[in-house]
């Protein structure tokens, strides 16, 4: 199995390629845009969901299913929800196909033309809320706390594996309460959900913080974010939570009786992530010689490699290797025992460095001799000779140390990329020699924030919380600012 990789220095966007498709992850499907998840791919997004949908549960929501198709209509109710969707919407105007009787294959039937054009699900907020309606009378059917998991459509014109298509999947939960407060509560909640999940389970640093107006979820009153650090010092937004206000129970007119016998507008939520994870996922921890999996998060934790050179020595490994992956599958761990032998096991080891396996165990007869087993971790490559006796605790040692390691090392990264400027040449030249983050003044209006958009190709990744009050002057404008906002460039 041949590497074959770009370097990152060599060509970063290369390399990505190059681990998506030699990790196996996923690949270009006959549908522009569209991407087929493969097995092993598929198996860390099944990780991400399981993790995810745990902590949602405990956090106390359910899940629930909506349509796919979205009567078009509904998106004119909620005016700023249409103008974030518009350019992306996927329609459908017919419902059958006929032969042409002209020989020219298979066309539309002008027949079966749709009373109401219908929009495969770009998001799912007004579906759901003309659905919530039905479901919400008094305070005493609130609040609600749905999530879904689903695929969505957006019809981007520019994509890239995992990171941008026009199909992907992801979660997206919708919540319905009585106040604003708890409302608000809600959507910081579920950003720490997120966060946690990214630091914990992806082992990546992320910054929490709100979106300025520009940036904000079409039909949001807010929108708190997490956003991380790539090695190639852009960023990318790896989840977003909404306080919806009553902009959408207005629009489908939701109304409830509160405590005091009145009438009055849900307040919501919205939050959700993507298989983009897995795009993050790559880009914060592989190298050049391919993915690195952090171990909470890979299909494979350990890899057992048998070195032999007939039946009998082969025989021999497996006697001695089969209690110690009952030891290991009994801490939780997932292990693959490999001895296929129609493959050589060096062809072995770079197949499942190429694909991040976070321990490799290699044993021969020499091993055998002499008690022990070589061990390689993925993240540093080196390698350990350990004993056959203390091999299970000390591998579920090992494991932890490098989801540990990984995320020490994110930390780091994030730190050290992250500057502060105070004039506009200081801003460009961060981001045209350094890349990373960067802490500038702004004045706070979106005509600036878009102006500065144009000229620099960067953003406002988010306003952190707790972030310090500071005065100062805009970097583009000069005019009064009271605090630095973070910017990047971003996927």
């Amino acid at each position: 199995m041949a590497k074959d990789f770009s370097t990152r220095a060599e060509n970063y966007s290369q390399w990505y390629n190059d681990v998506v498709k030699k990790a196996d992850l996923a690949e270009n499907s006959a549908v522009r845009g569209c991407m087929v998840i493969k097995p092993y791919g598929y198996a860390i997004w099944e990780k991400m969901h399981d993790a995810l949908d745990k902590m949602f549960k405990e956090t106390g929501h359910t899940n629930a299913y909506f349509p796919l198709f979205i009567p078009k209509s509904f998106f004119s109710r909620e005016a700023h929800h249409v103008e974030g969707f518009a350019k992306e919407c996927a329609v459908i105007t017919h419902y059958r196909l006929k032969n042409d009787p002209n020989g020219g294959g298979v066309v539309v039937d002008p027949e079966a033309k749709l009373e109401e054009e219908l929009i495969v699900r770009p998001t799912s907020e007004t579906i759901i809320w003309d659905t919530y309606k039905n479901w919400i009378q008094s305070y005493r059917d609130l609040p609600i706390l749905c999530n879904q998991w689903a695929n969505v459509v957006r019809w981007e014109m520019r994509t890239r594996l995992f990171l941008r298509t026009a199909e992907f999947l992801w979660q997206e939960g919708h919540t319905a309460h009585a106040t604003r407060e708890e409302a608000i509560e809600e959507t910081r909640k579920m950003l720490n959900v997120y966060a946690d999940f990214a630091e914990k389970h992806m082992a990546m640093s992320v910054v929490r913080g709100v979106k300025s107006p520009n940036e904000r979820f079409a039909g949001a009153d807010d929108t708190y974010c997490i956003e991380a650090l790539m090695q190639d010092g852009k960023a990318l937004q790896a989840g977003t939570s909404h306080f919806l206000g009553q902009n959408f129970a207005k629009a489908f007119d939701v109304k409830f009786l509160n405590k005091e016998n009145q009438l009055e507008y849900v307040w919501a939520t919205s939050w959700g992530v993507s298989t983009r994870l897995i795009g993050a996922l790559i880009m914060t921890h592989s190298d050049d010689n391919g993915l690195v999996l952090p171990p909470a998060l890979a299909p494979i934790q350990v890899v057992i490699i048998p070195i032999y050179k007939s039946e009998e020595q082969l025989n021999q490994i497996t006697e001695k290797v089969q209690p110690l992956i009952q030891k290991l599958k009994a801490k939780g761990i997932s292990v693959k025992y490999d001895d296929d032998d129609s493959k050589r096991s060096g062809w072995k080891f770079n197949e499942y460095e190429v694909k991040g396996v976070p321990v490799r165990i290699a044993i021969g007869p020499r091993d055998l001799e002499n008690n022990h087993a070589e061990v390689c971790r993925r993240d540093t490559l080196e390698k350990t000779n350990i004993s056959l006796d203390t091999i299970d605790v000390e591998v579920e040692k090992l494991l932890a140390e490098i989801q540990q390691s990984l995320f020490d090392r994110t930390v780091k990264f994030r730190e050290d990329n992250t500057r502060k400027a105070d004039t506009w040449d200081e801003f460009v030249d961060i981001l045209d020699n350094q890349a990373g983050f960067v802490y500038a003044h702004w004045d706070g209006t979106p005509e600036t924030e878009e102006l500065i958009k144009e000229k620099a190709k960067a953003t406002i990744r988010c306003i952190p919380f707790n972030n310090p009050l500071e005065e100062g002057k805009c970097i583009l404008t000069g005019k009064p600012s009271k605090q630095r906002v973070l910017f990047a460039r971003a996927y």
